[in-house]
């Protein structure tokens, strides 16, 4: 995907088209390839003549001689067109790894070094061209960091312009999001933290440790190259800007970048900051998390804008699984994926105000990616959406049917306690009236003894079945002495 809206001013672009035409007419009637003139008849154009007839203004330097001093710094080693030439075979088509907007991208080997490259050449009828060839052999001949490709050197041989990096074995980051085949391995969630932590590294190193900073301006998923073991590096800085500094808060440009990835404000005024990399840095993130591309008019019109189909779903979290990439198969953290989105939401916030600094989006995403993630030990991120739904489905159901059992064992608990209790109750009702009723006799039995106390006959009326038996034999003896008495007697 080019850049947009990369047209000079008027006068600027007549003067450039008014060139072509005198060009075309000087050269109709005897044309020739450079890559079939000899060496002799090529101009060797230093960097000095390269900064003269580009002279961009403030690309990377306030004036012209700090252009020039900031070139003449560059350790980069300068090439010829022929070992160029012979290093890719003279840009075999077999050797082609891809295009972007500066022009195609061969994999060569240096014949002297034996060292596996990439080289760049400037495609002249390209929206890039002098001034970004520029720009791009300055920022990346001053600035060394891990998440940053490499530039070896460059070739600058009458119209040839040609670049030469370090070469990305992974090749782009898009490939392996967007044009994953059968043959390419789907790429894990634990890759993409990874992948998108690197990225924010060499955009703080951009923002916060060059001097002076730079604005990266063309942040995407095809200028993220990677290396073994999926590492990162931010390429193509030809549209990259010095940053405003001192009292200003942006630079006033013409807008370039690429459609999507473009930060509104920019692309309504033209005034770059350093937000402006934010937003770009936000799109990439929500790619990595849905695996959707920032354009994509194949799909609805609504969800064509990445970031306009996503802000809605940022308002929900209940819609969140709806935004992981189906190619994950639901092996991601919940947790994780809570973060990632909160961070993508912050860095597409339509005012740059609200967006976060480089730092907090480096500190979030390195705790991201060390939070490593094993589908094996966690069975809820192992199962799809569709099946976690139904596992929480199944879940409430077992609640429901563990509440309704438990209120059933607790009534029949209470009734049993209820009943129990009654028993208990009947019980000691019981036991206390048999209690009552003993004292009640007790104390009848005392107040017939104390009646037979004062009266002998109630007493004796009264008294115990044994008692009357003794004084029924008492009487019978009496009786029988009486008669034994009387016969005697007679």
């Amino acid at each position: 995907m080019r850049c947009f809206l990369c047209s000079r001013d008027s006068s600027s672009s007549s003067s450039s088209d008014n060139n072509r035409k005198n060009s075309t007419n000087n050269n109709r009637n005897n044309r020739r390839d450079d890559h079939a003139q000899p060496p002799q008849d090529r101009q060797r154009v230093s960097p000095d003549n390269l900064v003269n007839q580009s002279a961009p203004e403030n690309t990377v330097g306030e004036s012209s001689s700090s252009r020039e001093k900031a070139i003449d710094k560059t350790q980069a080693r300068t090439f010829t067109f022929d070992v160029l030439v012979a290093a890719t075979q003279n840009f075999k088509e077999e050797y082609f790894l891809g295009e972007g907007g500066f022009g195609k991208v061969y994999k060569g080997r240096i014949p002297d070094t034996d060292e596996i490259v990439a080289v760049k050449q400037l495609d002249r009828s390209g929206c890039q061209g002098i001034t970004e060839f520029v720009v791009e052999v300055v920022t990346l001949s001053t600035a060394h960091h891990e998440n940053l490709v490499k530039l070896i050197g460059y070739c600058i041989e009458g119209a040839q312009r040609l670049l030469v990096y370090e070469y990305m074995p992974l090749g782009a980051l898009d490939d392996h999001i967007h044009d994953t085949g059968p043959h390419r391995k789907v790429m894990d969630w634990n890759t993409r933290m990874k992948v998108a932590a690197g990225a924010a590294r060499g955009l703080e190193y951009l923002h916060n440790e060059m001097k002076p900073p730079i604005i990266y301006r063309d942040l995407k998923c095809s200028n993220i190259l990677l290396g073994d073991g999926y590492h990162p590096k931010l390429s193509d800085f030809g549209l990259a800007k010095v940053g405003p500094q001192g009292d200003k808060t942006h630079v006033s440009t013409r807008v370039m970048g690429t459609y999507g990835y473009c930060a509104p404000e920019y692309a309504m005024t033209g005034q770059l900051t350093y937000k402006s990399d934010i937003f770009s840095f936000g799109v990439v993130l929500l790619e990595l998390i849905t695996g959707r591309r920032a354009i994509d008019n194949r799909r609805p019109s609504p969800e064509q804008n990445l970031v306009s189909w996503a802000r809605p779903l940022f308002k929900d979290r209940k819609k969140f699984h709806k935004m992981v990439d189906p190619a994950l198969q639901g092996e991601f953290p919940i947790r994780g994926l809570y973060q990632a989105l909160a961070i993508a939401a912050m860095c597409v916030q339509e005012h740059p105000t609200l967006r976060p600094q480089t730092s907090d989006i480096v500190t979030a995403l390195n705790y991201l990616a060390s939070q490593i993630y094993d589908p094996q030990t966690t069975t809820q991120s192992r199962s799809s959406p569709s099946s976690r739904r139904t596992s929480r489905k199944d879940g409430d159901k077992k609640r429901e049917e563990d509440e309704s059992t438990s209120r059933k064992d607790g009534e029949q608990i209470k009734s049993e306690e209820d009943e129990s209790t009654s028993r208990k109750d009947g019980e000691q009702s019981k036991s206390e009236g048999d209690e009552s009723t003993s004292r009640k006799d007790g104390e009848q039995s005392k107040s017939e003894e104390d009646e037979s106390t004062n009266d002998p006959n109630t007493t004796q009326s009264r008294s115990s079945p044994s008692s009357r038996r003794t004084s029924r034999k008492e009487d019978g003896d009496q009786s029988k002495r009486q008669e034994d008495e009387s016969t005697k007697s007679d």
